[in-house]
């Protein structure tokens, strides 16, 4: 079990701090919680997550990550360098343009703007085509609602990209919508781990820490969930974070685990500098599927080094490597990053049943929920 006890020397009655009412349910929930976030929580169930359609030689997704993205605009880039005689978007490769520099250039007239334009199309026919593919799916069966999370569409070309097969799918009589996150990219992945966190700790504590892995960056962050201002956790927020563009400096598996600790260890430093109670819990989205001990067991190419080994245990070694978060046990919590990205827009579906999102980042990662009708009195 990926938790650790921390009253492992005995004390002597006087000298210990008491430990009040909430605070004691809250460490006997927790000694119930596994390493792997539930799949069925009070409102809402998870229904699937890291469905890998196969299409041709791959997978449906991959047609519509950031990745495939860069792709079709290298293509428009080409195409448009042959018929001008001159390379519309300049020196820098497709790969080290950022969003900010080519939003700069779609709001520019000329073949840049254009050749831009027309990745963007493409772009939107593929998230329609892997969209329409996902909803034939039975675990995405009776979806009416699609949010699009990742940081693709905070940019300008990721909101044009969006929009436009936004339009496409309802022109075409899809009755699914798309919607955007709610959150920041880089907070919603944190934001989301208030809903799976023990409900009891959560009335006994001002905040959780939680972790984003992904393929080119990391986050981390203090998780505040307000709960007494909004029973629904809808005002939860990221009141710190950090972040490694982990991508950049190619590190080894060790080296990115012992980033993650390294900055876990400042945020905690924080919430002690601030007076915020944090709970003895971490929560961690990462891509792949999660197995119900904690382990992985696919989906983690785009991590450095060897993430399913049968030797390797996410929880466990984070919770070996961490400093003790108050008095008892400190639980880590494992979970697909998408899920839990899907999950910080619980509170903004109430409106429909069947719901998902598409995560898009260097993969493409996927989640479907049904959310759980309250009991009438």
């Amino acid at each position: 079990m990926a938790s650790q006890d921390h009253n492992n020397t005995p004390r002597k009655p006087p000298a210990r701090k008491a430990v009040s009412d909430p605070e004691a349910r809250a460490q006997r929930e927790l000694g119930i919680v596994g390493p792997h976030g539930e799949l069925q929580l009070a409102s809402v169930t998870v229904d699937g997550y890291s469905l890998e359609l196969r299409e041709g030689d791959g997978f449906v997704g991959d047609v519509a990550s950031r990745t495939a993205f860069r792709h079709m605009l290298q293509a428009w880039r080409a195409l448009f360098t042959s018929m001008v005689g001159k390379d519309p978007l300049g020196q820098r490769p497709t790969r080290r343009l950022s969003k900010h520099q080519l939003d700069a250039l779609l709001r520019k007239k000329g073949p840049a703007a254009q050749a831009i334009q027309a990745a963007v199309e493409d772009y939107a026919l593929q998230l329609v085509h892997v969209v329409q593919r996902f909803l034939r799916h039975r675990s995405w069966r009776g979806v009416e609602r699609i949010i699009i999370g990742g940081g693709f569409h905070q940019s300008e070309v990721g909101r044009r990209a969006v929009e436009r097969a936004r339009q496409i799918l309802r022109d075409g009589g899809v009755g699914a919508e798309l919607r955007t996150l709610h959150h920041h990219s880089d907070e919603g992945g944190l934001i989301g781990w208030v809903h799976l966190a023990p409900a009891a700790l959560l009335h006994s504590y001002d905040a959780i820490l939680a972790v984003d892995i992904g393929g080119t960056n990391v986050r981390c962050g203090v998780v505040q969930t307000h709960l007494h201002r909004a029973p629904d956790l809808s005002l939860a927020e990221v009141v710190r974070r950090e972040k490694w563009a982990h991508a950049d400096d190619k590190p080894r598996r060790d080296e990115l685990l012992e980033g993650i600790a390294a900055m876990l260890e400042r945020l905690m430093a924080h919430a002690r500098k601030k007076k915020i109670r944090l709970a003895p819990y971490i929560g961690v989205a990462c891509p792949g599927l999660v197995v119900e001990d904690g382990s992985l067991a696919g989906g983690t190419q785009n991590l450095p080094g060897n993430w399913e080994s049968t030797r390797f245990h996410l929880p466990r070694y984070l919770c070996g490597r961490l400093p003790h978060i108050g008095q008892g046990r400190t639980q880590v919590c494992l979970h697909n990053d998408a899920v839990v990205q899907g999950l910080s827009e619980l509170p903004f579906t109430q409106d429909v049943r069947r719901w998902a999102v598409l995560t898009v980042g260097t993969g493409l990662g996927n989640a479907s929920y049904t959310n759980v009708a309250p009991q009438k009195n």
